[in-house]
């Protein structure tokens, strides 16, 4: 009887434990699978608070964003008179000639 030599082989990756099919001639990878990933909920009762937690975030980060905008005309319109104000206070000095006009 001859013997059929291994074309594949089955490898762990040692950095995130995904499985390998590695055909070796080929020196390819045939078939990635992926890790299991692991239950990020261990308790229901803290995953809940979590989410309240997450939601009263998000709320208070929304009603400042809203307070910004609203008050965002209020900052533009100060911007503006302080640089209306500037404007008037400047000396008007013509603009220096261009070389163009000097031909």
């Amino acid at each position: 009887m001859t013997e059929n030599p291994q074309t594949s082989a089955e490898v762990t990756c040692p950095c995130c434990q995904a499985r390998l099919t590695i055909d070796l001639s080929l020196g390819a990878v045939l078939h990635h699978e992926p890790p299991p990933k692991p239950s990020s909920v261990t308790d229901l009762k803290e995953a809940v608070e979590a989410l309240k937690t997450e939601t009263a975030e998000r709320d208070a980060r929304f009603k400042k964003h809203m307070k910004a905008e609203k008050d965002k005309g209020k900052v533009l319109d100060r911007k503006f008179q302080e640089l209306l104000k500037k404007a008037k206070d400047a000396p008007d000095t013509p603009p220096p000639p261009r070389d163009i006009d000097l031909d």
